[in-house]
């Protein structure tokens, strides 16, 4: 799907050494404590999880963290030790809803510790790890979503580039500039396997939705003309050629795309922008259009950091979750944006026009994801699954949505 200063928050976790983990004496001094930490990064990012470890570890003399690299393999990893009860007492968390259960909740934790400084935490990341009025993760990053643009595309094409505060229509009428079916040259790439928690930025901000509010009811909502129209628009513009379905099975991936100079505009969280800049695409960032008279909404994608139930050493992994998303930590982090104003102040990203239309969209992101007002909410999206990638292949959206919405009420009975 939660935005005071750090460097006291960071200097206290490192001078902060608990019962838990206070060096061993005489014959026990070579026990040293293991703390198993899960996570589902891979490459750069995940040698950067493994020197917070380390640093980690230094400042608590006796203790061992071992990074446990589940990658692709996450779910089903992690599924398995909870199965066994032997899960990994610290891990990285985003589908509270599947496994709440096994976490340990962290309200009192978070309440009750100064040193983690609650308030510095952008306001509603919170919010996307609380099920039940119960908090079960710590925010450790986030991101939103943009809309990417190769401004050397724009500039021979002699387009201004886009602004906030533009408009779909706006947004379309460029995708037709940019399009150059005898160049291969799109103005934009719509993914054939949409990922339709992404999409529910789009959705809200037409005024629809997925779901009522109370988790209970589909039928109006998730088949409504506003959700219909938002989809519709997506197929529209590949069936019109102003846009390119990226992808899918045999083709290059949107961001492969874009990198080649191919599309001139790309929708997507922060993941990408390194690999951009990399390839030498001069790139801008701008916030999503609106629809006619409507405010913009968006989706946040968040990674927390949660303890299992069965952790045997619970006090432990709550210092290693404290580091982690200490002043210190978050900055050894690039993979995804920082979570703590005071964070986000000091390097000036709120300022940065490449990073600024992702905070500004945080500020849009209020809703809450369908998939935390429903625990059945994995088999309603399958029929939502396949009604979207129906649509974006030709399909009419709101005979798909309607036809999914049949299939799916069956579940939240």
């Amino acid at each position: 799907m939660a935005m005071t200063t750090l460097t006291a928050c960071s200097s206290n976790n490192e001078g902060t050494t608990s019962k838990a983990t206070q060096p061993a004496k005489g014959n026990d001094a070579a026990k040293e404590k293991t703390l198993r930490f899960a996570t589902w990064d891979t490459g750069d990012a995940l040698k950067i999880e493994q020197d917070i470890a380390k640093k980690f570890e230094v400042n608590h003399p006796g203790t061992k963290v071992q990074v446990e690299a589940y990658a692709d393999g996450f779910d089903q990893k992690l599924a398995a030790g909870f199965g066994a009860t032997n899960p990994p007492d610290v891990m990285y968390m985003w589908d509270f809803p599947t496994y709440h259960q096994s976490l340990e909740p962290l309200g009192s934790y978070a309440d009750g510790d100064k040193d983690l400084k609650k308030d510095d935490f952008y306001k509603g990341l919170f919010n996307y790890a609380t099920i039940e009025n119960k908090l079960y993760g710590i925010p450790a990053g986030f991101t939103t979503r943009v809309v990417y643009y190769n401004k050397k595309m724009f500039d021979d094409a002699k387009i201004p580039y886009p602004k906030d505060g533009w408009t779909w229509d706006d947004f379309q009428e460029i995708s037709k500039k940019l399009t150059d079916k005898a160049k291969k040259q799109y103005g934009f790439g719509v993914r054939a396997d949409n990922d339709t928690y992404d999409l529910q930025g789009f959705v809200w901000s037409n005024g629809g939705s997925y779901i009522s509010n109370d988790g209970k009811t589909i039928n109006g909502f998730m088949n409504s003309k506003a959700t219909a129209g938002a989809i519709q628009m997506f197929g529209d513009m590949v069936k019109n050629g102003s846009a390119v379905l990226a992808g899918g099975k045999g083709q290059q991936s949107g961001e492969d795309i874009f990198k080649g100079g191919k599309i001139a505009m790309w929708e997507s969280g922060i993941w990408p922008l390194e690999s951009f800049k990399e390839a030498g695409i001069d790139v801008g960032t701008v916030e999503m259009p609106a629809f006619p008279g409507k405010p913009v909404k968006g989706v946040i994608a968040e990674s927390a950091l949660s303890i299992a139930k069965d952790s045997k050493q619970k006090d432990l992994a709550w210092e290693f979750i404290k580091y982690y998303v200490s002043n210190e930590a978050i900055k050894m982090r690039v993979a995804d944006l920082p979570v703590r104003v005071s964070v986000v102040n000091e390097l000036k990203k709120d300022q940065d026009p490449l990073y600024k239309p992702f905070y500004t969209m945080l500020q849009r992101s209020d809703n809450s994801p369908a998939f935390l007002l429903n625990a059945k909410w994995n088999e309603v999206n399958r029929q939502l699954s396949s009604a979207v990638e129906a649509t974006v292949l030709g399909s009419n959206a709101q005979d798909a949505l309607d036809q999914a919405v049949k299939d799916s009420e069956r579940y939240l009975k």
